[in-house]
């Protein structure tokens, strides 16, 4: 059912002519099923095993020319622990007092991190995980939905280019090559534990093989259409079972709050344009809070600099990881006190 539901809203915004059809498709396709009670689900591990893909698509845009030019983009990189700083500041009374949830939820429903992350930590701090699933899906929803058409209104991105060249005329080695940096850089970063194994491993390893000369392709147009498809099902899916009151409290916090972070995004946005000589593009992806993966698909169809905008977006999730519980003991025990 869930795989119907996608591929009925691709075709529709294919057939309507509206951006990044294999990924707003199902997702949106999904949250109306989801609200008509549809029972969907996400791919599991063949979803998961998809996202790789998209990890290749990255890795192999990391050349030694990036290296070199990283000294550069010194001065946006520093702006991301501040970003993430003031999204907390503002975030967590905006959850705390506006909307009423309590102090676990509201904290980790704030910080801007990857899903499952904030969920297993808000979890383990007693929050209300059926809440900030919504909250962070409705965030990653919105900003993703909005990002394409704003691109294509105030800057002319072309969004319906195809994302690489067609599978036909890459050698089937190099074809090999990515699918097995995909699945072993993903059982890999599994085996360790390292956070958004199924996208970093991928990237990882891919990211290695193309500055040792290996890999000096980025995979075909399809491979990143399918893995487009996928995770647009796993935003989408997150809806299935959702509640009237949850609609009106949950998903009408996560949007309110996404109008929030892209208010807040635009000031360091110009901050950054100050600061920096990339382009305009490149910058804009780097600072909307999205998820990962999403701004990754919309940097790779749009032709910005795909390296760029995922360095910002791992530093900015990997700063959450690492810092968000320890600030989460703290505040406890301040609270306690």
């Amino acid at each position: 059912m869930t795989l119907g539901v996608a591929g009925l809203g691709s075709a529709i915004f294919v057939g309507v002519g509206l951006p990044l059809p294999l990924l707003l498709g199902p997702m949106t396709g999904c949250l109306i099923a989801a609200l008509f009670g549809a029972p969907l689900r996400d791919m599991g591990a063949f979803g998961q095993m998809m996202r790789t893909f998209l990890g290749v698509a990255i890795g192999s845009s990391v050349t030694w020319g990036l290296i070199l030019s990283l000294p550069s983009h010194g001065a946006t990189l520093a702006l991301v622990p501040l970003f993430v700083l003031v999204i907390g500041a503002v975030g967590y009374p905006f959850f705390r007092k506006v909307m009423g949830f309590d102090h676990p939820t509201a904290f980790y429903s704030a910080m801007p991190g990857g899903l499952q992350d904030m969920l297993i930590f808000g979890e383990e701090a007693g929050g209300d995980v059926r809440a900030m699933s919504l909250v962070h899906a409705t965030r990653v929803l919105v900003i993703v939905t909005a990002a394409p058409f704003f691109l294509t209104w105030a800057y002319n991105a072309d969004l319906t280019r195809p994302p690489g060249v067609p599978f036909s005329t890459i050698p089937w080695q190099q074809i090999v090559l990515m699918v097995g940096a995909g699945l072993i850089g993903w059982k890999l970063a599994e085996r360790i534990g390292l956070f958004g194994a199924s996208i970093l491993g991928p990237l990882i390893l891919t990211a290695a093989l193309s500055l040792a000369g290996v890999i000096h392709q980025r995979p075909p147009a399809e491979m990143i259409w399918a893995a487009q498809f996928f995770i647009g099902i796993a935003v989408g899916a997150k809806y299935s079972g959702i509640t009237a009151r949850e609609l009106r409290v949950d998903v009408g916090a996560g949007v309110a709050f996404a109008v929030i972070l892209s208010l807040l995004s635009l000031g360091f946005i110009e901050l950054a344009l100050s600061l920096s000589p990339a382009g305009t593009l490149d910058v804009i992806l780097s600072f909307l809070p999205g998820g990962q993966a999403e701004m990754a698909v919309i940097a790779i169809v749009t032709g910005a600099d795909v390296a760029f905008v995922v360095a910002h977006h791992l530093t900015r999730i990997m700063l959450v990881i690492l810092l968000a519980p320890i600030a989460g003991r703290l505040f406890d025990r301040k609270r306690t006190r």
